[in-house]
């Protein structure tokens, strides 16, 4: 089963994830931006649907600087990182271990020296330390919010009251849940996590900086709550139904190359609903299963 569903996955996100032109501005390729007193951004060359202009990465502090998310293993993003480090990183951290934020730490550990930090082994990453929510790497805080994948980490500047989110918040766009590692319920419940912690800015893993936080988080929310609603109404309607129906009757003028995610998601919401005792499932972990409503 297992098999089958990381199968379907490779192939419904091909499309998503083909390659587009380059950003323009202060997010082409390479162009490092001041967000801050400390904080810098060097967007890699990896632009597609699902990353947007490229995965941000980001160098916090002068002097010895923390690098968080390397991104893709591409020799040119990492030289350029290094380079304009100057060679001194204390630490590379990183939010998770998709692969357009992870694969390049150990490169970019080769040509500093620095130690890589991140919630554990994963997807071909063996890091240096693990951390865990509340544990700090220089001025970083980590704070564990999983729902986009059970390891994400986001990165606190406590005294910026910045946020460095990974891809638990973007820019531009909402963020993809695809079970079964992905987890709507987790997701939302530290959307509001995040909303208490009194945050200034938020620092995503893909787009422009985000200074209107608690909005972003506000809408974020209402959008999901509004999705699950929208699912939830599209399943009583038709008593039973499959994800694959559900997206038919839900994403009418989505299109096609964003269909495979939204099939993700309706299986996430989904999921939650089953948790909640508002919807079952032949089998709740099969994305092709029959539901039904339990309203």
């Amino acid at each position: 089963m297992a098999d089958d569903t990381d199968a379907e996955r490779s192939e419904a996100f091909r499309a998503a994830v083909a390659p587009q032109p380059p950003g323009t501005g202060e997010l082409a390729p390479g162009v490092v931006t001041t967000l801050s007193a400390t904080v810098r951004r060097i967007v890699a060359p990896n632009p597609t649907l699902m990353t947007g202009p490229g995965t941000n990465t980001y160098l916090v502090g002068h002097g010895d600087v923390v690098v968080v998310d390397p991104g893709p293993d591409i020799p040119e993003h990492l030289n350029r990182v290094a380079e304009v480090a100057g060679g001194r990183v204390r630490a590379i951290v990183v939010t998770h271990t998709h692969q357009d934020h992870s694969p390049g730490a150990p490169g970019l550990a080769a040509r500093t020296g620095a130690p890589i930090v991140a919630f554990g082994p994963r997807d071909g990453l063996e890091p240096d330390l693990r951390a865990r929510d509340g544990d700090a790497v220089g001025p970083l805080v980590a704070v564990h919010t999983p729902g986009h994948a059970s390891n994400h980490l986001c990165w606190l500047l406590g005294d910026e009251r910045l946020l460095f989110s990974g891809d638990h918040v973007m820019d531009g766009s909402t963020v993809v849940i695809a079970p079964p590692d992905g987890d709507m319920g987790a997701y939302l419940v530290q959307l509001r996590r995040l909303r208490r912690l009194g945050l200034a800015a938020i620092a995503p893993g893909h787009g422009r900086l985000i200074t209107d936080p608690d909005d972003r988080l506000g809408g974020y929310l209402a959008h999901r709550l509004e999705r699950e609603h929208q699912i939830e109404a599209a399943l009583h309607q038709a008593g039973e139904a499959t994800v694959e129906e559900l997206v038919g009757a839900i994403y009418v003028g989505t299109p096609e190359a964003l269909l495979p995610v939204a099939r993700y998601s309706v299986w996430a919401h989904l999921r939650k609903l089953a948790l909640e005792g508002r919807a079952t499932a032949t089998d709740p972990d099969d994305l092709a299963a029959r539901w039904t409503s339990a309203r």
